[in-house]
């Protein structure tokens, strides 16, 4: 193997440059030679600006990949709210119902189940690291080809220049540009939902709960922010979310504290809104030789579990881990059977997880009320097994099996 290895990471979204940081803090970091490369801007994020709409709940075990890299205090200081609770329930049943799903920090030990979090301040404070470490950060720099001899890569960049690599790894979102290039297939499932996202003012304080009802269209979660609203995101059909972007302020805080059914009291709309539809997708493999795919390029999900960021940092921890190893032992980081590890340890849990978050959309929007009736008794049930709520604990949200 010749040193050192050089690594192109296409996409500085927060799983790219998690994964940047990640090699960079890595054993094996003095043997690996770095770039990021972006089509677009280098972000900017302002504290004293208005909230980004883009927020992801970054659950505790998240929390720790990005400690690791040397970016969790800086995310925490900017605008980041702890949520210590959640609370999940159907739209038939009051959010104090005996079927709602109740979690809460104090009952696994830790300070809280995770943090509502702004993208741009996540990546952010990962740019910050990366630039005092030296890393190659090339923003405005589109990618125009990519080539292969069957072992390294040869990337084209729009301005003309073209840079080699020993490991690709695409993490450009889910119209990755690499695997479309790389002919990689996904699966698709259209949900036939869009999702509306704003800001609101709620009545009552938010207490750091996150709270998530399912409504006959979808669910509405309403997350915590830490200057005291929440942060709306509702999945529903293209014409109400088209209906919820276009409406009045008078008209929208009506419709959402409808939906909510005035959990926090009255949603005062406070903050700039968007729609955008929801999809689920999934690469038919996350590998080839000197490629490996991360995130959204290689798995889609539906946002009902704010499982989307969480899912690309384990991808991260995962490919992180099997590149360090191999070089540690002498290994090509690029050939497929290296590859094929992170392969297999992240693809069956990502699909399990893209599987559970379609049936359970399913579910809940089902009008019939046999399965409406047989819905609110498993979660009643899910509620009295310790053990099975332990699990999706620790799945889902990353907190630590008591």
């Amino acid at each position: 193997m010749t040193l050192p290895v050089r690594i192109v990471i296409v996409g500085a979204g927060i799983t790219g440059l998690a994964m940047a940081g990640a090699l960079a803090r890595s054993r094996q970091a003095a043997r690996l030679e770095l770039t990021v490369l972006d089509a677009a801007d280098r972000p900017v994020y302002d504290p004293s600006a208005e909230a980004g709409l883009r927020v992801s709940a970054i659950a505790t075990g998240s929390a720790h990949i990005l400690d690791s890299i040397g970016a969790w205090q800086s995310i925490v200081s900017a605008r980041a709210c702890p949520y210590e609770c959640m609370r999940v329930w159907d739209s038939a049943e009051a959010a104090d119902g005996p079927s709602t799903l109740r979690f809460d920090a104090d009952l696994y030990g830790v300070a809280e189940l995770g943090h509502i979090v702004e993208n741009l301040a996540i990546r952010s404070a990962l740019i910050d690291v990366l630039d005092r470490l030296r890393i190659d950060l090339r923003f405005n720099t589109g990618l125009a080809s990519l080539d292969t001899d069957g072992r390294r890569y040869r990337i084209g960049l729009g301005d003309g220049e073209s840079i080699g690599a020993d490991l690709v790894i695409a993490a450009d979102g889910s119209s990755s540009g690499v695997r479309e290039r790389a002919g990689i297939a996904v699966r698709r499932h259209v949900y036939g939902q869009s999702a509306f996202v704003t800001h609101a003012r709620p009545e009552k304080p938010h207490r750091h709960t996150a709270w998530q009802r399912f409504l006959d269209t979808g669910p509405l979660a309403l997350l915590p922010l830490a200057d005291g609203r929440v942060s709306i995101v509702w999945s529903t059909t293209p014409e109400l979310a088209a209906h919820a972007l276009e409406a009045t302020d008078a008209e929208l805080e009506a419709m959402l504290t409808t939906a909510s059914d005035r959990v926090l009291g009255s949603l005062a709309p406070d903050g700039p809104r968007g729609t955008f539809s929801l999809q689920a997708q999934h690469a038919t493999h996350y590998v080839l030789p000197g490629l490996a795919l991360i995130g959204d390029a290689a798995h889609a999900v539906h946002p009902l579990a704010g499982q989307g960021a969480n899912l690309g940092l384990q991808d991260v921890r995962s490919l992180c881990e099997v590149i360090d190893t191999a070089i540690g032992r002498g290994a090509f980081p690029g050939d497929r059977s290296v590859l094929r590890r992170y392969e297999r340890e992240r693809k069956g849990a990502n699909t399990t997880m893209m599987y559970f978050l379609t049936g359970l959309n399913r579910l809940f929007a089902s009008e019939s009320r046999l399965v409406g009736g047989l819905r609110r008794g498993g979660m009643r049930l899910f509620n009295a097994s310790g053990p099975l709520r332990d699990r999706a604990v620790s799945v889902a949200l990353g907190v630590p099996r008591r």
